[in-house]
């Protein structure tokens, strides 16, 4: 062995430290990004909760606009398409 090749323990141990801190900056950028992620995905979410609860009351309104029963919704069929008739 060259005396390039042989390393004390205390160079291993800094040579480890190196990685580490590096491997740890690289998971802080990664936090980083994903909290990020998180908070847009939480924003999304919210949005969309609230588009869904609006389109919920809309399709409620209609339903309340709708007659109570079937024969009421034939009458008001009938009564809207009937068109008065000429007879000789």
């Amino acid at each position: 062995m060259s005396f390039m090749q042989q390393t004390s323990p205390i160079d291993q141990i800094a040579e480890r430290v190196e990685r580490l801190l590096v491997r740890y900056e690289e998971l802080q950028r990664t936090n980083a990004l994903l909290l990020e992620q998180v908070a847009s995905l939480s924003h999304e979410r919210d949005s969309l909760k609230s588009r869904l609860s609006a389109a919920r009351a809309r399709v409620e309104a209609l339903l309340d606009r709708l007659p109570e029963n079937a024969a009421d919704a034939t009458d008001a069929t009938e009564k809207a398409s009937a068109v008065p008739q000429d007879t000789p």
